[in-house]
């Protein structure tokens, strides 16, 4: 028999997956390739950067919403993972190792359209937007929160990505401002 292992939070920059078959012989493939997280404080500091460059009237590659509104959506996101502001129902804890493997763990860019959760999207129950200077500052003040976390305060589950470890926080804060930091083309 021939079992697979899939480990993709070894460290930030590792994915790694074993494969032992029936003699036993373990044989492992890796890639090694530098993920950016905003555990790395350049990979911290870069996006920042990006997100000081985003102006009221940056305007958008997809998608709908304002500069203004992103700024809101990823603050909401971020607070959300802070357990600052708490979600209106609990997800259940459960793996998801291939959805969080492929979509933390690799290259490849999250897709354009995708909806947003009714807590997190301005338009609809999420944090409307104020003075643009105030929203942007309280985007990196919690993103420099996750970053300094030890994980203890962090929420355990992510609604599609299930479980998640401190080493997936930081990925997904990197990847979730990305995308939308490249939606305005920054």
């Amino acid at each position: 028999m021939t079992t697979v292992r899939v480990r993709a939070n070894l460290a930030p920059s590792r994915l790694c997956i074993e494969r032992q078959n029936r003699c036993g012989t373990r044989l492992t493939w890796g890639i090694i390739m530098r993920m950016r997280t905003i555990a790395r404080s350049a990979d911290l500091e870069a996006l920042l950067e990006r997100l000081g460059r985003l102006t009221p009237d940056s305007g958008r590659r997809w998608g709908t919403m304002t500069p203004s509104e992103m700024l809101c959506h990823l603050g909401d996101a971020a607070e959300m993972a802070l357990r600052i502001r708490p979600r209106q129902k609990p997800f259940p804890a459960r793996g998801r190792p291939i959805v969080k493997l492929f979509g933390l763990w690799t290259p490849v860019r999250w897709p354009h359209g995708w909806p947003t959760n009714a807590s997190q999207d301005p338009r609809r129950s999420g944090t409307r937007p104020s003075q643009f200077a105030a929203d942007l500052q309280r985007v990196m003040n919690a993103t420099r929160a996750l970053a300094a976390s030890d994980g203890t305060s962090l929420e355990a589950v992510h609604g599609l990505f299930g479980t998640m470890t401190l080493a997936d926080w930081h990925r997904w804060a990197w990847k979730h401002t990305d995308h939308h930091l490249r939606q305005f083309g920054l």
